[in-house]
């Protein structure tokens, strides 16, 4: 990954040395510094490793400290461990054990990450501010422990697929050293724990409890959270404006109405396939929630026209709508949607049996900004496609009615 300059003059006797004037010929060669440094800037780390490799030129411009704010490796193959090691140990010369300059590190889906690629980033980086390792799932908790607790700034955390991970905490010793009240601050506003299956409503608890600046919270997956989880993210994440909790099947209306407490802060909300929430739970974020932008309830089947009802009544702001697979929402439903969401741009009707070419009709005639209709599996005629694109000119539609082209 990291290499000494590059000798000025080839010694390889089967390698014809280009003369002066070939070399001013080059075009890349023409390029000043800083288009060097910007176009080197779009490259992943293995790649710009490489390219010092080139010449003592490239590998001065490859190593100038703007382009190494970020760290991003990939692949599956390769040793992520070594190489965040020896790229530490490299950023690490004018600062003796600590870079100084680097803020994200990016390694999602290098599957041969363990803890101790973790313990060099702890060590090595204070000022880190953004760490993805999604899909490493060989990473646990006392790993992921020791980053927020060595690196006070980290602001992003993507742990998603991670199955080893159950919790986000202080580390026993960083805790000892903090009082009871700052010991509880992480400052991490970001957290993706998607597909961590094996985190528990103690686990939620403990994150609630340490991570109380949290805005955005990602849950997909987490299928063993119920409502009492819920309950404990509300007590202590106050700030939360986007929250998904996708095929949390546990989850049901009484944690809508933990939910319902973020009141005029929650933006964005997604309860896809959480089979147990129903118009029940839907009136009380419709009640308390009247700032909500976004809505994914696709597979929610107790959701009716009176849930649908309560969400267009009370939270007219509404952009975007999932209400797929939702049988028992017909054109009552879009009537009320289309009669007071004029702002709506994204609206997924997929498998609704219950929808027809009438309520199409009435949602194009009213909302008049809509970008994507979304009515794969649903029976509505050719004419009423056609109506919704002479209307909404700039609507994408997905539809399986091989008569609309």
């Amino acid at each position: 990954m990291v290499h000494s300059p590059p000798p000025t003059r080839l010694t390889h006797p089967l390698i014809r040395l280009a003369s002066r004037q070939q070399k001013e010929q080059a075009n890349i060669d023409r390029l000043p510094d800083h288009s060097m440094i910007q176009i080197f800037s779009f490259l992943p780390t293995n790649q710009l490793c490489r390219c010092a490799r080139v010449c003592r030129r490239w590998y001065n411009l490859a190593w100038d400290p703007r382009l190494w704010r970020t760290i991003r490796l990939t692949g599956e193959t390769i040793n992520v461990d070594r190489a965040l090691k020896v790229l530490t140990r490299r950023l690490c010369q004018d600062t003796p054990n600590v870079c100084l300059m680097l803020e994200t590190v990016i390694v999602s889906g290098c599957r041969r990450l363990t803890d101790r690629g973790l313990y060099t980033i702890a060590q090595c980086c204070p000022e880190l501010r953004r760490l993805e390792v999604s899909g490493c799932y060989n990473i646990s908790n006392e790993a992921v422990f020791d980053v927020v607790s060595l690196c006070p700034n980290l602001e992003h955390l993507d742990v998603s697929g991670c199955s080893k991970v159950t919790c986000i905490s202080l580390t026993r010793e960083a805790s000892i050293k903090l009082s009871p009240l700052h010991g509880k601050q992480i400052s991490i506003r970001y957290l993706d724990m998607t597909d961590c299956f094996v985190l528990e409503d103690e686990g939620l608890h403990t994150i609630a409890a340490h991570c109380t600046q949290l805005t955005h919270l990602y849950l997909r997956r987490c299928v063993r959270i119920t409502d009492e989880g819920l309950r404990y993210l509300m007590i202590y994440c106050t700030s939360i404006k986007e929250l998904s909790v996708s095929d949390c099947r546990f989850v049901s209306d009484f944690g809508m109405r933990e939910i319902a407490k973020l009141e005029s802060r929650l933006r964005y909300l997604s309860i896809a396939h959480c089979g147990r929430i129903t118009d029940v739970g839907i009136r009380y974020i419709a009640k308390y929630c009247s700032k909500l932008r976004y809505l994914n309830a696709r597979g929610c089947e107790g959701i009716t026209d009176h849930g649908v009802e309560y969400l267009a009544k009370n939270c007219t702001k509404l952009k975007s709508l999932d209400i797929g697979k939702c049988p028992l929402v017909s054109d009552t439903g879009l009537e009320f949607l289309a009669l007071n969401c004029f702002n709506l741009k994204r609206l997924s009707l997929k498998s609704c049996e219950s929808i027809t070419g009438q309520g199409l009709q009435i949602v194009a005639a009213n909302c008049f900004d809509l970008q994507m209709l979304n009515v794969q599996d649903c029976e509505v005629s050719v004419d009423a496609l056609r109506f919704v694109k002479r209307h909404c000119k700039r609507c994408i539609i997905e539809h399986t009615n091989p008569a609309f082209f």
